[in-house]
């Protein structure tokens, strides 16, 4: 059933990606994983807001062993533009990161630093193995020279919004990828 997100709709220009299209590439990409991680000791490295829900359903379609854990991180500030500067505002604190493979998840990688950033800082912290997973891909965006070692969905440089991506912690719930009117955002 179809999720009803009508009082958005206003703000979306368009569906980019649909429920149908991301449960498909969810799917292609959990069955990548699976194929490169059958005799690893996976970690799950969510990234905290906006890949809580991507997470969620790769880790649903899984069908390897793996645990799960959270980071939260930032390189925005208020508005729509990388800042540069990587916070970690929920580091994680674990005692056995030498047996862990981590996989970090992330809903959307466009200039690159924070997951070039969090490959080596969870290497330097010792973890076993680090490799990324990134649903959305914004290569025109890169300032910095870094590939995800799992890509979903190349798109356009434009603000996208749903499936967990938010603006000012809305538009999280909508089942579907959107491009977000500019005039909403550039208020």
């Amino acid at each position: 059933m179809e999720k009803d997100c009508t009082v958005w709709d206003g703000d979306i220009a368009k569906v980019l990606i649909t429920e149908k299209e991301l449960d498909e590439t969810v799917t292609r990409l959990s069955h990548e994983i699976a194929r490169d991680y059958a005799d690893k000791n996976l970690l799950l490295l969510c990234i905290l807001k906006g890949s809580i829900v991507f997470t969620g359903d790769l880790m649903k379609k899984l069908t390897v062993p793996c645990e799960i854990d959270c980071m939260k991180v930032s390189s925005y500030g208020a508005g729509t533009v990388s800042g540069g500067r990587i916070n970690i505002l929920l580091d994680l604190h674990r005692k056995d990161l030498s047996e862990k493979d981590i996989l970090i998840v992330e809903d959307i990688i466009d200039s690159g630093r924070t997951l070039s950033y969090l490959v080596s800082y969870l290497t330097l912290n010792g973890a076993r193995s680090v490799k990324t997973v990134a649903l959305l891909d914004k290569p025109s965006r890169r300032e910095v020279d870094y590939t995800p070692d799992y890509v979903g969905l190349e798109i356009p440089d434009e603000f996208v919004v749903g499936y967990g991506l938010d603006y000012a912690e809305k538009y999280r719930t909508l089942p579907y990828v959107g491009v977000l009117k500019p005039e909403v955002y550039s208020q």
